[in-house]
């Protein structure tokens, strides 16, 4: 809910108030040369009306309480959302012949002006009375972030047109916009068909989210999975069969440091970057699709940044994150102390943040809508000594020690960055790498030889695809590329 400030004004004339003023100066300049009286009573004719006109509207000022509501609370970019707006009248004079019109933050859609319903006086009365009105209007936000909505914006015209009066009510209102999540096929990290060639692989691979058990052979079992030890023991065939665990973990890697990227020439900043910041968004709608489908898959999910930590509990706020959502027991018993988060990044010590099961992904699709490529400045690699990484080691504060399928997604790393993900391909099993246009051969020829199985990704439309490649997962349904 959103109470009115002061509300500020802005009189000004309108085009046809400044034709007017206009005219009754060139009149007035014409009376200094021929000193004709006529021409000074119609000039300052001319030039009165618009002023008092300019004085009608700044004089009543409006008086309206605004609230502001939105639907849904949090939307996806590229979906629908409305705007609610209820304004309530409160002086004691009615409030006829108003438009309103919608603010925002750039790149947040918005209204033009629009006939305000008129008001009654204010009553005081229930929310459905003559003084109170309803406004909706339906926006689709393409890009995630935070965009302010409001304030509302009112303005009054005389009667003639020649000059209006516009009023800023109403606190601004933050809508969260999550990025688009694409869905991705297979089921966790394992194939739809559960009994292909890509299945057996990953199960191989990742040898720690299944536990092989042995049971008696049925029709239509496999030869390929008879257990050999277990029937020589039983006296009958047996065949290996998955127990699943309970608690099947994955790792998420986050390049938002980007400390690959040329530094741009003078002058040229902006655009400069622009293929860099087009390229983070598609690694963010990544993230944001792998850790949906791992987290509805039932593995719980720790992202690591690799520039300083943006998803720390400093970030996210208690709202957002549970008391224990940090620190995975896989990732060691050394932590950063508090207040160290977002100063070193994940591979130097800050602390993955955990996202467990389906019940958070909102909190990772609200995470995710705000991380931002950061400035070469504050992706510097930095000790507490203030000295730089020794390349190829990890810091003491990540210390995977049990191996987890790790995704890596990275934009452009410069060669600090590629030797520390080198060392860690010996802890992800699998190890993968989705990397991004900007991303030089010779940096990912590193990370092949390291381990990492890398994967190109040069648009969101082909995140599916990247996925299905990565897993050899099987499509069924929904098709590869469909999007939430």
């Amino acid at each position: 809910m959103s109470a009115s400030r002061r509300p500020v004004w802005f009189p000004r004339l309108t085009l046809r108030g400044g034709v007017f003023l206009g005219v009754g100066g060139l009149f007035l300049a014409q009376y200094f040369f021929t000193g004709r009286r006529d021409i000074l009573f119609v000039a300052c004719l001319l030039m009165l009306v618009p002023v008092t006109a300019a004085a009608f509207v700044a004089i009543r000022p409006v008086a309206v309480k605004v609230t502001r509501g939105f639907r849904p609370l949090v939307v996806e970019a590229g979906r629908e959302a409305v705007v609610s707006l209820t304004v309530r009248n409160l002086s004691a004079r009615p409030l006829q012949g108003l438009r309103w019109r919608d603010t925002g933050d750039p790149g947040f859609g918005t209204t033009g002006l629009t006939a305000l319903p008129g008001l009654d006086r204010f009553d005081g009365g229930r929310d459905n009375s003559g003084d109170v009105v309803r406004l909706e209007y339906t926006l689709v936000p393409r890009r995630r972030g935070r965009y302010a909505s409001g304030p509302l914006r009112l303005e009054r015209y005389d009667p003639f047109g020649l000059a209006a009066s516009e009023w800023a009510v109403g606190e601004p209102v933050d809508l969260l916009v999550t990025p688009t999540v694409t869905v991705l096929p297979g089921r966790g990290l394992a194939s739809a068909d559960g009994d292909g060639d890509a299945h057996d692989r990953l199960r191989h691979l990742n040898h720690n989210s299944d536990q092989l058990i042995a049971r008696e052979y049925r029709p239509g079992d496999p030869l390929r999975r008879v257990n050999w030890p277990a029937t020589a023991r039983h006296g009958e065939i047996m065949v290996r069969q998955e127990e699943h665990r309970s608690n099947p973990a994955a790792r998420i890697v986050l390049d938002t440091a980007l400390r690959g990227r040329p530094v741009p020439p003078p002058g040229q900043g902006a655009g400069h970057q622009n293929g860099h910041d087009q390229a983070f968004e598609v690694a963010v709608e990544l993230v944001a699709s792998i850790g949906v489908h791992l987290l509805v898959a039932g593995f719980r999910v720790d992202l690591v940044e690799l520039g300083p930590s943006q998803l720390g509990p400093s970030q996210l706020g208690p709202s957002q994150l549970g008391p224990s959502r940090l620190g995975p027991s896989q990732l060691g018993p050394s932590r950063p102390a508090p207040g160290t988060f977002g100063k070193r990044g994940g591979l130097r010590g800050d602390a993955p943040v955990d996202f467990e099961a389906i019940g958070d992904v909102q909190a990772l699709l609200e995470g995710l809508a705000g991380v931002v490529p950061l400035e070469p400045a504050q992706a510097a690699p930095v000790h507490s000594s203030g000295a730089a990484p020794e390349p190829a080691v990890l810091p003491v504060g990540y210390a995977p020690q049990v191996p987890l399928p790790t995704f890596a997604v990275l934009v452009d790393v410069d060669r600090t960055d590629a030797a520390e993900l080198a060392a860690l391909a010996a802890a992800g099993r699998p190890a993968v790498a989705f990397v991004l246009d900007p991303m030089d051969r010779d940096t990912v020829a590193v990370l092949r030889d390291a381990g990492w199985r890398c994967i190109r990704v040069r648009s969101a439309q082909g995140i599916a695809a990247a996925w299905q490649e990565a897993t050899g997962a099987t499509v069924s349904a929904p098709v590869p590329g469909s999007r939430r």
